[in-house]
């Protein structure tokens, strides 16, 4: 039994990463992929930061909902940057693939700090949601600083 066990726990970790690349059948497919991905996040993102600037009045369960749908994509888009998917067509930098451990625990942090995002999101309070939003925000602009182009 502990042999079965260990081996679907090998089986596992050695096809994550493949499934991960096997998920786009061209490189220009994980580009557009993530191109869209991030426009529907900046969307979300931009509706929970008009609550936080007092743009639009706080209702919970929108903002639930936002975050929701933030949080999914915080773990869901660094599937989609394969090797070779720095095409012209992509705003990524080079750097991402040369420091991808960087660029990962760069996407380990945001979903941490979309984590804290969801817990003050669902507690209710205005200004837990503040403080994690100004974390995610901060967490985002280094990324964008250290591995996006304009």
């Amino acid at each position: 039994m502990k042999r079965l066990l260990a081996y679907i726990a090998l089986s596992t970790l050695i096809a994550a990463p493949l499934s991960a690349q096997a998920q786009f059948a061209r490189v220009d497919d994980a580009v557009k992929y993530r191109q869209a991905a991030f426009q529907v996040l900046s969307t979300h993102i931009n509706r929970v930061g008009a609550v936080v600037k007092s743009d639009m009045p706080f209702d919970k369960s929108t903002v639930e909902v936002n975050v929701a749908i933030i949080e999914l994509l915080s773990k869901q888009l660094w599937t989609a940057f394969p090797a070779g998917s720095d095409t012209p067509h992509s705003k990524s930098k080079p750097e991402i693939w040369k420091e991808m451990d960087k660029f990962k625990a760069s996407a380990d942090k945001l979903q941490v700090d979309v984590g804290q995002l969801s817990v003050a999101a669902k507690s209710g309070d205005l200004n837990a949601l503040k403080t994690a939003f100004g974390s995610v925000t901060q967490t985002c602009k280094g990324c964008h600083d250290s591995y996006r182009n304009r």
